[in-house]
């Protein structure tokens, strides 16, 4: 679908560590700032239990699970907003982002250098987010002066009600606050939806920390949540060193022991992953066959005709119907036919909102 999370931070937190566990696409992680230079683009399987057991169910010749596109983008300094660093570089690269993981440093280790010389999550938080305001304040005066032109010639009767909104949105940012939790409705945040606001994107912050912290967190992570408790953003703790040994090793089953001696049910790579398709607001839907068993990316709130457009835009174009088996129900009779049998396939129009889990088949005519 083309949707891609930019993990942002400053330098040395650990982005690069983290982008390499994630992906096979490796980026050059090392002890200086801005070793990542030209955004790494990795395409990162979704993992889901769900293809194992359709799988085992269909026996299909090939499986084919889900991907989100993942991009570590250069570290960012004080600064970048008026192209400090690498500044320019970054905010250009995020822009074209739909979604940002936040890589925060929780942990001390005087042989990796701080860009600031200290350990402050909540400073280094901060940093980031002024930087980013401060250049989204740039983009709203750019268009406020655009739209007072368009109000002025009076060729616009939406330029006034955009004005108030863009003044909100400059107050709010103004007082060093992201645009993400402006007082602004859904309707009228689309005054803004081309100045394609940084801090607009939907975030996640992730804590990167010591094995000792990794099951409890630390004092820093707890910093680091009292910081952001109005941004209703959710946080992951994960241990980048440790994420880097589970992907040397060999076996499912070594990885598993490993994670077991830790205390963890999950790796942190594997909740980040899945962390990042929650905020890109993506689910998943399935078709069986015996040729194949296949994931299939969708965003929330799709209809039939659009998710069947996923596949091939023929099947949004014809769409007729589309036959719909709930996975439980799969899973429960074992095979389309029994399902049918049970009266557990349903037969949906071009009105039928697709869920997470769904297990389609569509009926088109080009």
């Amino acid at each position: 679908m083309g949707l891609k999370c930019g993990i942002v931070g400053l330098p040395n937190v650990g982005k690069s560590t983290l982008f390499n566990c994630l992906s096979n696409a490796k980026a050059q992680a090392a002890n200086f700032p801005f070793c990542t230079i030209e955004p790494n683009i990795g395409v990162i399987t979704v993992p889901d239990e769900r293809l194992n057991h359709l799988e085992e169910l269909a026996h299909p010749q090939r499986v084919i699970p889900t991907t989100i596109e993942i991009v570590d983008i250069a570290g960012l300094v004080k600064g970048a907003s008026r192209g400090e660093g690498l500044g320019n570089q970054f905010l250009s690269n995020i822009r074209e982002c739909d979604a940002i993981i936040h890589v925060v440093r929780c942990f001390e280790d005087p042989n990796v250098v701080h860009v600031d010389g200290s350990v402050n999550p909540v400073r280094d938080k901060e940093t980031i987010d002024t930087e980013l305001q401060l250049k989204d304040l740039d983009s709203i005066d750019k268009k406020i002066s655009r739209v007072e032109k368009m109000a002025k010639a009076g060729g616009d009767k939406d330029a006034k009600k955009a004005l108030d909104v863009l003044q909100i949105y400059k107050t709010h940012l103004g007082q060093g606050k992201s645009a993400r939790s402006a007082p602004v409705s859904s309707e009228d945040s689309k005054f803004i939806e081309d100045a394609f606001l940084l801090t607009a994107k939907p975030v996640l912050y992730v804590c990167n920390v010591d094995e000792q912290s990794v099951v409890n967190g630390n004092k820093y992570v707890d910093q680091l949540k009292a910081s952001i408790k109005d941004e209703q953003a959710e946080v992951l703790v994960i241990a980048a060193a440790i994420e880097a040994e589970i992907t040397q090793l060999e076996s499912y089953d070594d990885r598993v022991a490993f994670l077991n001696d830790l205390g963890l049910k999950e790796s942190g790579v594997s909740k980040l992953i899945h962390a990042a398709y929650r905020l890109l607001n993506l689910s998943t839907y399935f078709t069986v066959g015996e040729k194949e068993v296949r994931a299939w990316t969708i965003t929330n709130g799709m209809y039939a005709p659009q998710a069947a457009g996923v596949i091939h835009s023929d099947f949004e174009k014809g769409f007729i119907r589309a036959e719909v088996i709930k996975y439980k129900d799969f899973v429960q009779y074992g095979s389309e036919s029994a399902c049918r049998d049970a009266g557990r396939l349903s037969v949906e129009g071009k009105e039928y909102l697709v869920e997470d889990g769904d297990v389609m088949h569509f009926r088109f005519n080009v």
